[in-house]
């Protein structure tokens, strides 16, 4: 029986199994959790405003990113080695095919939900406190967190843990109040006439990528498989309880904010969390729910800020034309990475529109992470006889309803928004330009 491994120099130990069934739980829930579900129902209210077809979009999104992660679970079992799709492509495809997702990753895919926090941040922060310009607010939290990340860690891996928490607490707080109030919207949340047509119409598609925003991390769950204790059980287990929990949670927010709010205020505003927290505990309770928000987006931009610069630095050091981007401080630190993904951040942030930042990015992930569960069929035909410590659960189910799902999203985002998502290929498509480019100039010298 064999593993597909990366080459190396050395043969490393093997990583020591110390993470339980409760902390992977943890770890899933903390990955997903993040900017999305705090800014996205806003600008799915202007296609769909049926109460149970919102819901289902959650629903439906919620499915798909539980099959993709379990996919991504087989694939991490199978190929241990960190760097995501960039790794995954590598080995099933081609090594160009692996170098354009690590060029999404490096260029867009971890600068994207930092400028989207950024933006977030900027507006929640101004609607809290009342001072401040959005878009200024916006580029000093993502320079001061990226300076700070030039330095010591071990700070900030508290500030993860404690803000994580206190995020989880006060979706609690959220969800508890919206179940007492006295007096609620005119929303219904159980089928009606005109619900299948909306479910199946291009919105709906185009609301889900939003909602694959929201979910974004449950890729993240399954690289550390090699550390789970008993991964063959643990793993899959940890994905289907967290991110099941976390479609729980997101349903019931989201029919918290509908039913607590005029569906006119909430449409096309970015801070809807803060506008539901305010009809929810009254203006005083409603900033400070804000107020935790910001705390909680503080830590999206910290966390994205730190695992981003890691996999570009890992392309830095396996490209010869990229090495620079492997470049580290005296702690270790991939400083120029890191300035690399600021970089692309302020260029993002400059573009001061939410909705554009996300179907352009999101149409250039989305492929990825569809060519990586793709990659689940092609080495079962193709590689059989690899390890696998677990296989996924049910399969061809998952992988087929990920990318159906996927395929449905991309071409509703192609058809209906066409110039960003072609931007999105385009970004791909530099990748694979570049890959091409290096390995010529390479092969012309002495």
């Amino acid at each position: 029986m064999t593993t597909l491994t990366h080459p190396a120099a050395f043969k490393s130990a093997p990583p020591r199994r110390t993470i339980g069934f409760l902390t992977a739980c943890s770890i899933v829930i903390a990955n997903i959790i993040g900017t999305g579900i705090f800014t996205s129902l806003g600008f799915q209210l202007k296609d769909i405003q049926s109460g149970f077809a919102l819901l289902m979009l959650w629903l439906v999104g919620g499915i798909a990113a539980l099959c993709g992660a379990l996919c991504y679970g087989e694939l991490a079992a199978a190929m241990p080695r960190s760097g995501g799709e960039y790794h995954f492509l590598s080995k099933i495809y081609h090594p160009s095919v692996g170098f354009m997702a690590g060029f999404i990753s490096a260029t867009v895919g971890f600068a994207a939900p930092v400028a989207l926090a950024g933006m977030a941040f900027g507006q929640y922060f101004n609607g809290v406190f009342g001072v401040g310009s959005p878009l200024v607010l916006s580029f000093v939290v993502v320079w001061i967190v990226s300076i700070f990340h030039m330095g010591n860690l071990r700070i900030g891996s508290a500030f993860q843990n404690i803000s994580t928490l206190v995020k989880l607490l006060l979706i609690g707080a959220l969800i508890g109040g919206g179940f007492f109030l006295s007096s609620k919207q005119p929303i219904s949340f159980l089928p009606a006439d005109g619900d299948k047509a909306a479910i199946f119409s291009g919105g709906f598609a185009v609301a889900l990528v939003y909602v694959m925003y929201s979910y974004s991390g449950w890729n993240a769950s399954a690289y550390i498989s090699s550390e789970i204790k008993r991964p063959e059980k643990n793993v899959p287990r940890s994905l289907l309880a967290g991110t099941g929990l976390v479609i729980v949670i997101y349903v019931l927010l989201n029919a918290i904010f509908l039913a607590a709010t005029p569906a006119e205020e909430l449409k096309g505003q970015l801070d809807v969390a803060l506008i539901a927290g305010k009809h929810i505990f009254g203006e005083n309770g409603g900033r400070f729910a804000g107020a935790i928000i910001c705390l909680g987006l503080i830590a999206a931009i910290s966390s994205m800020t730190w695992i981003g610069p890691r996999v570009t630095m890992s392309m830095g050091e396996d490209h010869w034309l990229l090495r620079w981007l492997g470049g580290k401080n005296k702690h270790g630190i991939p400083t120029n990475a890191i300035f690399l993904q600021l970089l692309f951040v302020n260029l993002l942030l400059l573009t001061r529109s939410f909705q554009d930042v996300v179907r352009y990015t999101q149409f250039s992930l989305l492929l990825c992470s569809l060519l990586a569960v793709l990659g689940v069929i092609v080495l079962r035909f193709r590689r059989p006889e690899i390890k696998r410590p677990y296989r996924v659960w049910l399969y061809p189910i998952p992988p087929v309803v990920f990318s159906v799902i996927t395929i449905w999203m991309m071409f509703y985002l192609l058809r209906s928004h066409t110039s960003e998502s072609l931007a999105g290929l385009a970004t791909a498509l530099s990748g694979l330009l570049l890959y091409f480019c290096a390995h010529k100039s390479r092969d012309r010298l002495p």
